[in-house]
């Protein structure tokens, strides 16, 4: 499997790293390796001494898909769940100012740790939903669907013109504004409409 994300997918988000609002999806990849499950602990990268959080809600690709119409995008994922994109702001910023990919900033080893899934059917409106991040007891994330510049099917219709979309294939779509650093002790705990899904140590 694989990790497709999409960047600066929420307006205030894109504007907060002082970054243009895009016109069409920004695309990056994390591998599976990337990928943190069972709430199980965060280990902070010794390469990095400024590690952010990014909490954005998951799609799960339930079949494979290439040149998907948008309007049959929405059949190609079944379940929804919460996952933190860890980005090492310290790389991605001398990356960024050399023109260079971010790869190393994003696709590190446990960058991605994901919650379980919930099937999408027990949701009545996935475009009015809410999700927040809690870090030691405090608030730091919250997020609306409703305010996504790009939906989930027009994300699945654009990245599957380059890349074919595999049954278990994550879906990262994007963060809301309030990102920031994490330091060895804090817990973060992740929530989607009330359930919590996320809750681990950063060591």
């Amino acid at each position: 499997m694989k990790i497709i994300a999409i960047g600066r997918n929420y307006a205030e988000h894109a504007r907060e790293l002082n970054n243009p609002v895009p016109t069409v999806p920004v695309i990056f990849l994390k591998p599976d390796t990337a990928v943190l499950k069972d709430n199980r602990p965060f280990y902070l990268p010794d390469f990095s001494d400024d590690v952010h959080y990014e909490l954005e809600v998951v799609l799960k690709v339930c079949k494979e898909g290439k040149h998907i119409a948008e309007k049959f995008a929405s059949s190609y994922y079944d379940e929804i769940g919460l996952g933190v994109d860890f980005t090492a702001r310290d790389l991605q910023s001398k990356h960024k100012e050399k023109g260079l990919p971010w790869e190393l900033a994003k696709a590190f080893d446990n960058s991605a740790p994901v919650s379980r899934f919930l099937p999408k059917t027990e949701f009545s409106d996935l475009y009015q939903l809410q999700f927040e991040l809690e870090v030691n007891g405090e608030i730091r994330q919250h997020g609306d669907t409703s305010l996504l510049l790009f939906s989930f099917e027009q994300i699945i219709s654009f990245v599957s013109k380059y890349i074919t979309m595999k049954k278990g294939d994550l879906i990262f779509t994007g963060t809301p504004a309030g990102v920031g650093r994490v330091q060895a002790g804090d817990q973060l705990k992740g929530r989607l409409m009330g359930h919590e899904l996320l809750n681990f140590a950063v060591k």
